[in-house]
């Protein structure tokens, strides 16, 4: 089989947008992986995309962000105040967990910290799926029996009794004793109203609502525990830049989008060609059996990032083309349909704050911020070296009490 690397980003901005390619980044993990959107190709993949854009719209958004998450944060912050610190790691899935259980649609009746860990577990099993292609150290076959084992034990708590309260509401809806608006704004009730329409059996939604459910918290938790490190890094070594980050909103939104810049969700974007494609910075056409986008490479680009493309600068130039985060968040059919979710739209130094769409990112660096939050310099941060994706496995963080 031939393959081919992409390492400028201007034709990784290319191919990445041709509708001809199909997705080949998680066939080690097709156990749980090979049926939900991302994997998705051709008519099938743009009706199943088309019902979760029903789901991600700015309103949702701008509703999360606003009235939703901040309460969230605070709830899941006070424990770790009181107790003046933690694992930057778990805070995190614990503070987006509840988002992505909510986006998701699954339920949490009990909201017991046991059923916290219990979701938690299931969540951390789920996205070994996503990192098996990536994996360097393990037993792939033992890891599958897991995550098969995971979601049956996921289907009898979580999702059958979040499928049946929907199935009782939808049929509520359809008898006339409630409007459409009382049903609940997830990707669950969408795909169970849309049923009838696409091919999309019970197992194939049980596997896309537990893909939704991990993808979200186990992507941003990394990301915020690589952005807060650069956060602290760069305090340390740059104090002058100290009222920018704990007063201005658009040098913090800098920060956490150049540090996704740095540390994307995943070291390459795999390609499979189904025909030659043909792109404006190539003269031939490509026409490898696969392409391997080194996203690492991609978004540290020269061309577009300026001479120390790998070095932290919130003070970096725009790139001429994409945004400061790069291609983090994919590019086409396969983009990242909750980038504003995560990320926010831009915030220049004269942004009309009251329409700001910070993401949730930012939300939680701010109130870790605000609350004093640094690395404990007794217990040093903690890389995973379990396979490729270079993120931190622990990383101790102090904050103030009170």
């Amino acid at each position: 089989m031939s393959v081919e690397v992409v390492t400028r980003y201007k034709e990784a901005d290319e191919i990445l947008r041709q509708p001809s390619l199909r997705q080949a980044l998680y066939e080690e993990g097709a156990i749980l992986m090979k049926d939900v959107l991302v994997n998705l190709f051709g008519e099938e993949h743009a009706q199943r995309r088309h019902l979760a854009q029903k789901l991600f719209r700015r309103d949702y958004f701008r509703n999360y962000e606003r009235n939703i998450f901040p309460q969230t944060i605070q709830e899941t912050l006070r424990p770790f105040v009181e107790a003046g610190g933690g694992d930057l790691s778990d805070f995190g899935y614990r503070v987006l967990m509840n988002l992505t259980a909510d986006a998701s649609g699954i339920d949490r009746p009990l909201r017991t910290p046991q059923e916290t860990a219990t979701l938690l577990r299931m969540i951390r099993s789920f996205s070994k799926a996503a990192t098996l292609g990536q994996l360097t150290v393990g037993d792939k076959g033992a890891i599958r029996k897991e995550i098969v084992d995971t979601l049956e034990e996921f289907d009898a708590a979580f999702f059958s009794p979040s499928e049946a309260r929907r199935r009782a509401l939808l049929d509520a809806v359809d008898r006339g004793e409630i409007a459409e608006t009382a049903l609940p704004r997830d990707l669950l009730t969408i795909l169970m109203r849309n049923e009838d329409k696409i091919d999309l059996p019970r197992d194939k939604m049980l596997k896309e609502t537990a893909y939704f459910l991990f993808v979200g918290a186990l992507s941003t938790t990394h990301a915020l525990t690589h952005a807060l490190h650069h956060v602290f890094t760069w305090r340390a070594e740059q104090p002058q830049d100290e009222p920018l980050l704990m007063h201005e909103p658009w040098f913090l939104q800098r920060c956490i989008w150049e540090s996704l810049r740095l540390h994307p969700p995943t070291p390459e974007l795999s390609r499979r060609l189904t025909c030659p494609v043909h792109v404006k910075s190539r003269q031939e056409a490509l026409d490898a059996d696969q392409l391997l986008v080194d996203m690492f490479k991609v978004n540290q680009d020269p061309a577009m990032f300026g001479p120390e493309a790998g070095r932290f600068d919130p003070h970096r130039a725009d790139p001429p083309q994409g945004w400061l985060y790069g291609i983090t968040f994919g590019l086409g059919t396969h983009a990242c349909l909750g980038r504003i979710l995560v990320a926010g739209t831009p915030i220049k130094r004269d942004s009309d704050l009251a329409e700001a769409e910070y993401g949730n990112m930012y939300l939680v660096i701010r109130a870790l911020l605000d609350h004093g939050a640094r690395p404990d310099p007794d217990r040093p941060a903690e890389m995973d070296t379990s396979n490729t994706r270079r993120n931190w496995l622990t990383y101790p963080f102090l904050l103030d009490r009170g």
